[in-house]
């Protein structure tokens, strides 16, 4: 099922870093930051509603938290969100209405994805994975969608590469070493055909960053 779960998510667009035990869940959490955590409760090695008490008081409040289960007592219900979880799924369960609810939380207010980003003529909707130049839609792959994002929080701001590749790929993607160099290529010439005047400039060394410059 979590197989079955991150193949569907990356092709909606997700980076997802699966595990299979409570104890990784929380080591991953420890050295990255979510946008959400999609959490079954019965792990092997310890209950989900553990994991979720202690990821709230390790990452806070903020992460949205959907719990799967095959539990559908009331007091279990009721004992998962005490705990902090946003949404409570039942198995079985359709992908598409996983998918749904997750974008549902994610638009929450309070979340990073509830609102739309801008820089110059570009903006970008976290929501909908989608990015236009005006009124021209740009068409993405996940992980050019992925990248422009990160740039465009940034505001002009240098994103460092180490951090950049981290958000834009999961733990087991399959990642060439020059991967990311060739999704800015691919992201500078939409750019260009679009006739935006936002380029992306590269911090030799350390990073990439949006810039300013004159619309064709």
């Amino acid at each position: 099922m979590r197989e079955t779960i991150t193949e569907h998510l990356r092709i909606c667009g997700f980076a997802v870093d699966p595990v299979g035990r409570g104890e990784e869940a929380l080591a991953a959490a420890a050295v990255a930051a979510y946008d959400a955590v999609i959490l079954d409760l019965g792990l092997p090695d310890m209950d989900g509603v553990d994991v979720l008490r202690e990821l709230r008081n390790s990452r806070g409040p903020h992460t949205p938290a959907l719990i799967l289960t095959a539990r559908d007592g009331i007091a279990d219900r009721v004992g998962g969100l005490d705990a902090g979880a946003d949404d409570y799924i039942l198995k079985p369960f359709d992908l598409t209405e996983l998918e749904a609810r997750l974008r549902a939380v994610l638009r929450r207010p309070g979340t990073r994805r509830a609102v739309i980003y801008h820089y110059g003529d570009l903006s970008f909707d976290p929501a909908s994975r989608s990015a236009a130049v005006v009124d021209t839609a740009l068409d993405l792959t996940r992980r050019e969608a992925s990248v422009l994002e990160e740039l465009i929080r940034a505001g002009g701001r240098i994103v460092v590469k180490d951090a950049l590749e981290e958000r834009v790929y999961g733990f087991d993607d399959d990642v060439g070493s020059n991967a990311l160099e060739a999704s800015v290529s691919r992201l500078r010439r939409k750019l260009l055909s679009a006739r935006s005047g936002v380029r992306i400039e590269a911090a030799r060394g350390i990073g990439y960053r949006l810039q300013p410059g004159v619309g064709l």
